[in-house]
């Protein structure tokens, strides 16, 4: 028997006694049989549960004295060994293993051994955080261009691209839409609205295409933009009569460029029905068979307006002039000026006219006039460009004057004559440089300057 066990019998035997000595002196009184037995069996029933409640302490005493003596380590004096982080149960009931197999209690990650699977984050969940699941993909989703409203998006983009030339610009603006699997219709209407305009958004349409191929359309999308204007040739044709001849030369300079396949003519040959399209298709065969040692045809559509040479443009001026003198047609001075598309050089078309009329005779100078005239009222010329013209004749005058003596007269009635028509302002026409007509000594004159 244990020193504890000891102490709890003795414990027990000093109040058993001490009740039994009370019962005594009660049963020695005044008490009815019937109180007497009620307070016997209150008594014993007491005894028990005191018994009861020893015999498991001193279980669970023993069972942890026993270990703690297996291990050498100390115990105290009140039966309770200080074992810290001990998770086994305080209150003396139950087996006196720790709760749930030592799985269980707050911040426990679980029983050894234990493997837990991945859990999804909950987004109901009032704890759940967006930013701290991850790495999270943000994608912005563009929708597909309807075909209805393709020809609406694509040309403002074309039409704005001829006025700055910057292809990169198109490739991100391109980029930014979802042409889906219209993305090839966007070459067909480049080039249907590059026949309806000049030389120069021609060109510029052929650099276009050669800059998008690779990059953001491929050579099928382009055989198939192609395939789609020779299908619509006919109808292009009500607006721009010239358009078979046109459409074979984008298809050569394509070809040449790269943008094309090189079979694509080969696929044509003996299967086409419509005469316009023979047409083109040949006029493209034409121009690559000329130009085969050439890489490019970048010539095909000439030079642009502004890339012109200085010096080409005044020869294409002259033989304007020279032209329109001989054949007298307005209207076709008119187109080949236009042609030219170098509205900011049109001063030197009225330089070259002025000059012509003071080194020329006849009626060269109302002819000349009649011109300026009629470019003047269309608003070919500008005020602008007139006024710059005419003053570049008046300060080259005197030098003019050398191989042309009446130069001061021809320029004073020419000037008289286009403010009567009113082609130039009556500023232009007083700032004209005269002649003085101061004569000087002679023989004969007795030394006398005559007035």
């Amino acid at each position: 028997v244990l020193p504890s066990d000891k102490h709890a019998s003795t414990l027990f035997n000093v109040s058993h006694s001490l009740d039994e000595a009370a019962l005594e002196a009660e049963v020695n009184g005044n008490w009815t049989p019937q109180e007497k037995a009620l307070h016997e069996a209150r008594l014993k029933a007491k005894a028990k549960r005191r018994v009861r409640k020893s015999s498991s302490r001193s279980e669970s005493l023993s069972e942890s004295l026993s270990g703690e003596l297996a291990d050498g380590d100390s115990y105290s004096s009140k039966g309770k060994v200080p074992v810290p982080n001990d998770r086994k149960s305080r209150t003396g009931k139950g087996r006196g293993l720790p709760k749930k197999g030592g799985a269980g209690g707050k911040g426990v990650w679980g029983a050894a051994g234990m493997v837990y699977e991945v859990e999804e984050p909950d987004v109901k969940d009032p704890n759940y955080d967006e930013v701290a699941q991850g790495d999270t993909v943000y994608a912005t989703v563009v929708p597909e261009v309807d075909e209805r409203e393709l020809e609406k998006t694509v040309n403002p983009i074309v039409r704005e691209y001829f006025e700055h030339g910057d292809t990169k610009e198109v490739q991100m603006l391109l980029k930014e839409l979802n042409l889906g699997h219209h993305k090839y219709e966007f070459s067909s209407l480049a080039v249907s609205l590059s026949l309806e305009g000049k030389a120069s958004h021609r060109e510029l349409t052929s650099r276009l295409l050669r800059d998008l191929v690779g990059k953001v359309l491929s050579e099928s999308d382009m055989a198939r933009a192609f395939d789609k204007i020779l299908k619509e040739l006919p109808d292009l044709m009500l607006d721009t009569p010239e358009a078979p001849q046109m459409l074979g030369q984008f298809i050569a300079r394509a070809i040449a460029d790269h943008a094309l396949p090189m079979a694509f003519l080969d696929r044509y040959k003996g299967k086409v029905d419509c005469d316009h399209a023979r047409a083109a298709l040949d006029r493209a065969a034409v121009l690559l068979s000329m130009k085969r040692e050439m890489v490019r045809l970048d010539n095909v559509w000439g030079v642009g307006g502004g890339l012109r040479p200085v010096k080409h443009l005044v020869k294409e001026m002259n033989f304007l002039l020279k032209e329109y003198l001989v054949s007298g047609e307005v209207k076709e001075a008119e187109r080949c000026l236009r042609d030219l598309e170098v509205p900011h050089f049109h001063h030197e078309l009225v330089y070259e006219a002025v000059v012509m009329v003071l080194e020329s005779k006849g009626d060269t100078a109302v002819k000349m006039c009649k011109l300026l005239q009629a470019f003047w009222k269309i608003g070919l010329i500008t005020v602008d460009q007139m006024n710059r013209g005419f003053q570049r004749v008046y300060d080259e005058l005197p030098e003019i004057n050398l191989d042309v003596p009446h130069a001061h007269s021809i320029m004073e009635s020419f000037t008289d004559l286009c403010y009567q028509e009113s082609v130039i302002t009556k500023q232009l026409r007083d700032s004209c440089p005269s002649r003085g007509r101061k004569r000087f000594v002679s023989e004969g004159d007795g030394g006398l300057i005559k007035n």
